[in-house]
């Protein structure tokens, strides 16, 4: 079903210089923040282009949506010929960008529909967000995320359509089809379980709960284990985690291949199973993409497991001429701005409760990698899903020859499962 893009073969006598282009991206970023221009200046260009068309595959635009919640979004398009089709709209995850969906795209488009895929708030050529790690936090909690995806939605011409959410997509798609069924009338979530919204405390005016004390520190044990550890989520939140992965020892392009060889399939010791609990203990068996070794920043982790020559060689569902795309992007902008998104969870708790108690009720479906963690790196919420917070969950699918980048590295059987649930509602 993967289209041969024949145009974009002659880029890949270019992907020999990324690591080269790549340091010079990184040299202008160090020298620029130096004379006081900073990231900022580089994330919010305004005058910024589309993606080149030999970056992406045929039957896939690039083009830019203004005033959308303060933002001008770049989005990547298909299925926008021939009159009016029903509508997908594509979140995607960390570190990955609207481009990460581009082998998903054409198939989608060719079963009927008109699908868009936008770079989220905080990454890529989207622009209109604060990269400052002091600034603007809480325009990236996910309500407002929320917002800038129904305004995306509304400006295209849509009344209602189908969400599909990748990694920390997928959350934010759930959080579409609560916040708004009649517009997000049915979701696919990938590779990150839904595990429901809140509970406000019941019958308590009259039946006050007796006093609990606090349980164990989860982040305290992970430091105190015999090999001590901190869980990934942690170490994003921290001043020091957007540095270390923009500028890394080993170069951005070296560090981008690493984690994403690191997360697949391709990284044979991917044989995930369901934890016990949601103890120190029993979360340190996961690999240090998740739970880290308390002495090493993500760079670092990376480093430890970075894919042979040979295995790069090998690689079919991400070759060097598409990798360079992540790297030249993520140069330009750092990582600060997807990071905020995992540091604005606390600010916007409060507000998420204002949905305690509901449901997803529109047609659901799951669809993972058979070798990603992310399915059970949250202890009972793949349950939580199936059995609670989605109520008309139509199908949970584990692909085979796929870890967390299950859209990119199996995109024939993504594509062929999420026609059949589309179909089917």
């Amino acid at each position: 079903m993967r289209t041969v893009l024949t145009r974009r073969r002659a880029m890949q006598c270019l992907a020999a210089l990324a690591p080269a282009s790549m340091l010079t991206t990184a040299a202008t970023a160090r020298a620029e923040a130096a004379s006081g221009i900073g990231a900022s200046a580089l994330a919010q260009n305004a005058d910024i282009g589309p993606l080149a068309l030999d970056a992406l595959p045929d039957g896939i635009r690039s083009r830019f949506v203004d005033n959308i919640n303060g933002l001008r979004i770049h989005v990547l398009e298909a299925g926008f010929e021939g009159g009016r089709r029903p509508g997908l709209l594509l979140l995607h995850g960390f570190p990955e960008l609207a481009y990460s969906w581009r082998n998903v795209m054409v198939p989608l488009a060719e079963a009927g529909y008109h699908v868009f895929a936008p770079d989220l708030r905080g990454y890529g050529r989207t622009t209109g967000w604060d990269d400052d790690y002091d600034g603007d936090l809480a325009s990236f909690r996910r309500l407002n995320v929320v917002r800038d995806a129904l305004g995306l939605v509304s400006a295209f011409g849509y009344r209602s359509l189908s969400v599909i959410g990748h990694d920390f997509g997928s959350p934010i798609a759930a959080w579409c089809a609560i916040v708004r069924p009649d517009v997000f009338t049915s979701v696919a979530l990938m590779s990150a379980p839904f595990g429901g919204t809140a509970r406000l405390p019941f019958d308590t005016a009259n039946n006050p709960p007796r006093p609990s004390s606090p349980g164990p520190n989860l982040f305290e044990e992970m430091a105190r284990l015999p090999r001590p550890r901190k869980h990934y989520q942690r170490y994003y939140t921290t001043r020091e985690a957007n540095e270390n992965m923009w500028h890394p020892p080993q170069g951005l392009h070296a560090f981008i291949r690493g984690y994403y060889h690191y997360k697949s399939a391709d990284w044979t010791d991917n044989k995930p199973f369901r934890l016990a609990s949601r103890t120190a203990a029993e979360m340190a068996k996961m690999p240090t993409y998740y739970i880290m070794d308390l002495a090493d920043g993500m760079a670092e982790t990376v480093a430890k497991h970075m894919p042979s020559a040979a295995e790069i060689a090998a690689n079919a569902w991400l070759p060097d001429d598409e990798l360079a795309v992540y790297a030249e992007e993520y140069g330009r902008t750092g990582f600060q701005g997807g990071l905020n998104h995992y540091r604005s969870g606390g600010i916007g708790a409060p507000e998420q409760q204002l949905f305690a108690g509901r449901t997803i009720d529109q047609p659901s479906v799951f669809i993972s990698g058979a070798s990603d963690w992310g399915s059970y790196q949250s202890p009972g919420a793949l349950e939580r899903m199936r059995n609670e917070a989605c109520t008309d969950m139509r199908a949970v699918h584990m692909v085979d020859g796929a870890g967390h980048w299950v859209q990119q590295e199996q995109p024939e059987e993504t594509s062929r499962l999420l026609i059949d649930f589309l179909r089917s509602v």
